[in-house]
């Protein structure tokens, strides 16, 4: 990481938002919804009369001149990456589709910010919320009605909103706080407001914070009814005079947060900073249950302000809950006024509102605000609010700084100041929160610590066409960012991505070099595997051949420079050790055989074995092996000792130890030596690349390389990249048909089995087992794309609900209680089968005649 100095204006109760993720209605992530916002872009879809027959809108309807033929819609809501998070199937079909893209957001805005949870040191909290899960209502209503007890308690973990937060920790692996958030339009900010207390409080260290909402049916419109708050023809006109209501829209977004103080240390990208926050409810200081409150917005925004510490004539910007509607947006003017009657009659603040381009996401209204601000800080632009031709009369716009921001513009930065904004979201019910940012202070890189020379990139993911695409994803992004550090890159990479099985890496001089090179993807250059087994550990080659590099290595490297300076040391040696690097000869080798191999063991890679592939190779290898100390390994005259058979396994070229002859190793001499014993090979070549290269093919077998300590030395910022490319695929539950249309009633499975042969009825049962498991969890690796029946289900992403649902299902067909916990007990199709006719056998049960 890059040493920081704290600036005076750093508060510890400032807040960062260090990772942002989010779709939106015509935006499938932030670098999209800015440019929408920037080309003030309105996304709603306009229906026609053939789309919406056949989407199930009726002729009457259509008919209806208050029929609103328009939506603002989140394309692909039925698609998931159901394999990444290892979930079966028939789970994912029945999983809240707005907790399925708030999943994916959550993991987004964690590789956002270049955040892996598990090298995260502390805990990492989520607080989150969804809207009403109408999946629910229109697909699964009747599965309910016909559902199993067993069956029932799966559908409710699946499409309750209290399983959103506990089910993002969980497939995420998050230890902090996981707390589920509800105030209707309000969720999104409520939620980071509780995140940044959280924060502050200790509780956590970081923390997610979001809300999803997805309107079902997506692709139907609605019926427009005067004094209600939806537009009559699809637009959103806040503060306009001619608004009448809002769109309601599909959405998704999610931040991560951390304490400013931690991230700036951490060398994180700061998107903005949380100078403060607040939350309040109307109480019955309104006219309904369902009214706004000036007095209550009021209060939330000078309660935010005062937190913030920041006087409101420092806010340039306050984006709006905005809806568009005849009484929310006066009311909200007017509470805005009241808070900022401090600021003077000379202040001039901009107005804004999403609304005008997404529609109104209801619980993920706020997100949508939050991250446009932001992006504007970021940025220093302010973005046009649409549709607006003149104020509506009703607003009392006279009476305070406000003024509706209409044009693209540069957003200027106050004399002496950083630029602020507000954000506030008002919830139906009386919730209201509001949020202070202020721009995120520049990064800190001191001179000395600009890195150069070759780095090591790595890519990996689930699938080889995941890797693929994350690959092709990482060049194209190098290629339009060629002024980031390379260092920036490799050290984002290695620290802020989980690791997956299938992997690649290329060692590159530039970031050029780096996106040509994964552009081509020559295998030569850029090596790839699946580390499904890892390897069991490391056999270091030793070749006692000289090493031109050491010395530039010692140079350059503090890690090298202490293992030689160490190992001189421990032997007593007195003089130059750059000299010694540099003789040329057996004993320099192995002093920088020496060296590397103590850089990788402190790197996490330590020797499980050490092979010396030729004859002079004996003076590392036998060094490292602990045969013999430094001083042995570094005395010219001396020749290999006898070798103890304990310790780490050693090998000399040729012949066991005891001799220093023998002939230099081959390919079949090496595959020999290693053959069966799951250890990688990686040579002890000493120089900044083949060095790079060594712990990239350690990381390719499947080694636990610790990033954290390799780059513990070298100063890098986390930087902006390309994050995961889910590999989606359509998980959508279509009701089943009326079982009495569907034919004649099956067989039961022990009328099928009855008289048959053991071990027919062995086979039968598995093929069963084989079909059933399968239709839950989906297309397996297999010939016949069945799950193995040697393989443990676990392993392949079923669930214990799923299996208990199973064994109820197979007592009803063997009119035979099935243990419950059978699969629990034995996990793999084949040893549950085994077992179940011994405990049947046992029990004096036979399936020779049907029930």
């Amino acid at each position: 990481m890059a040493p920081v100095d704290l600036s005076d204006d750093v508060r510890e109760s400032d807040v960062a938002i260090v990772g942002m993720a989010c779709r939106f209605p015509g935006a499938e992530n932030t670098e999209r919804f800015w440019q929408n916002l920037r080309d003030g872009t309105r996304t709603t879809t306009y229906f026609t009369d053939e789309e919406l027959l056949a989407a199930g809108v009726g002729p009457r309807d259509l008919a209806d001149p208050q029929y609103v033929k328009a939506g603002q819609i989140l394309p692909g809501i039925d698609r998931f990456d159901a394999g990444l998070f290892r979930i079966p199937r028939d789970e994912a079909e029945i999983l809240d589709p707005q907790q399925r893209i708030f999943l994916e957001c959550a993991l987004t805005a964690l590789e956002d910010a270049g955040c892996d949870p598990d090298r995260h040191a502390g805990p990492i909290g989520v607080y989150a919320g969804v809207g009403l899960n109408a999946y629910a209502l229109h697909r699964l209503a009747q599965r309910y009605r016909d559902a199993s007890e067993v069956e029932r308690y799966r559908l409710m973990i699946a499409v309750d909103k209290d399983f959103l937060a506990t089910r993002v920790s969980y497939k995420l692996g998050l230890r902090g706080p996981s707390v589920n958030v509800g105030t209707a339009c309000s969720t999104s900010l409520v939620a980071v407001h509780l995140a940044c207390l959280a924060l502050l409080g200790g509780e956590c260290d970081a923390a997610l914070a979001g809300s999803a909402h997805i309107r079902f049916p997506q692709d139907q419109g609605y019926l427009h009814q005067p004094g209600m708050i939806f537009s009559p023809d699809g637009h959103c006109r806040a503060f306009d005079s001619k608004a009448q209501g809002t769109v309601i829209g599909s959405g998704v977004g999610v931040v991560l947060l951390k304490r400013l103080t931690d991230a700036l240390a951490a060398g994180d990208r700061v998107h903005a900073v949380i100078k403060g926050s607040a939350i309040n409810n109307d109480g019955a200081l309104k006219a309904s249950y369902t009214a706004p409150s000036v007095q209550g917005q009021a209060s939330v925004i000078a309660d935010a302000l005062a937190v913030a510490q920041c006087p409101p004539q420092t806010i340039g910007y306050v984006e709006a809950h905005g809806t568009g509607t005849a009484l929310g947006d006066p009311i909200e003017v007017a509470a805005l006024n009241e808070a900022f009657a401090a600021a003077g009659p000379t202040h001039s603040c901009a107005l804004g509102s999403v609304k005008s381009n997404v529609g109104h996401l209801d619980t993920a209204a706020g997100m949508a605000g939050l991250i446009k601000t932001s992006l504007m800080l970021r940025h220093a632009t302010l973005v046009p609010t649409l549709d607006f031709e003149a104020p509506n009369p009703e607003i009392p716009f006279a009476e305070g700084p406000f003024e509706v921001a209409t044009e693209l513009c540069d957003w200027p930065a106050p004399d002496g100041s950083p630029r602020r904004a507000g954000v506030s979201a008002f919830g139906i019910g009386g919730t209201n929160a509001h949020v202070v940012l202020e721009e995120a202070p520049p990064a800190a890189r001191r001179l000395e610590d600009l890195p150069t020379g070759p780095e090591l990139l790595l890519v990996s993911a689930a699938t080889p066409e995941a890797a693929d695409r994350a690959t092709a994803d990482l060049s194209r992004h190098l290629r339009r960012h060629a002024a980031t550090p390379l260092r920036d890159v490799a050290a984002t990479l290695a620290l802020g991505r989980r690791t997956h099985p299938h992997r690649r890496f290329v060692v590159a001089a530039d970031t050029r070099d780096a996106a040509m090179a994964l552009a081509v993807a020559d295998p030569a250059r850029v090596p790839s595997a699946e580390a499904a087994s890892p390897a069991h550990g490391a056999a270091f080659l030793c070749t006692g051949e000289p090493a031109p590099e050491a010395a530039a290595l010692y140079a350059h490297s503090p890690a090298f420079r202490a293992a030689v300076d160490d190992c001189l040391a421990a032997a007593g040696a007195d003089g130059d050790a750059v000299a010694a690097l540099s003789a040329g000869d057996a004993v320099s080798a192995a002093l920088a055989e020496y060296a590397t191999a103590q850089l990788l063991r402190a790197w996490g890679v330590p020797p499980a074995a050490l092979l010396a592939t030729t004859p002079s190779g004996w003076r590392a290898a036998g060094c490292l092996a602990g045969a013999f100390p430094p001083a042995t390994m570094l005395d010219p005259a001396a020749t290999c000792p006898p070798l103890p058979a304990a310790g780490l396994p050693l090998w000399v070229a040729g012949a066991w130890a005891g001799t220093s002859g023998g002939t230099p190793a081959d390919a079949a001499d090496v595959d020999a030596a290693l053959d069966g014993t799951g250890w990688a090979r990686l040579a002890l070549a000493p120089g900044t690349s083949t060095l790079l290269t060594t712990l990239g093919q350690a990381w390719l077998a499947g080694l636990a390389v610790d990033w954290s300590a390799f780059y513990a030395d070298r100063p890098f910022l986390r930087t902006s990249l390309p994050t995961y490319p889910f590999q989606r695929e359509r998980f959508w539950y279509d009701p089943a048909p009326d079982p009495a249309a569907s034919g004649p009633e099956r067989t039961s499975l022990r009328v099928q089995l009855a008289g048959r042969p053991l071990v027919v009825q062995v086979s039968l049962l598995t093929e069963y087992l084989r079909d059933e498991i399968g239709r839950a969890l989906g297309p397996q690796p297999t010939e016949d794309g069945l799950p193995d029946p040697t393989a443990e289900l676990f392993d392949l992403n079923a669930e214990s609900l799923m299996l208990i649902e199973l064994t109820a299902k197979l007592s009803d067909e063997l009119s035979y209680p099935v243990p419950a916990t059978g699969f629990i007990d034995y996990p793999t199709i084949d040893s549950f089968v085994e077992n179940l006719f011994e405990e049947m056998r046992s029990a004096g049960a036979t399936l020779d005649q049907p029930a």
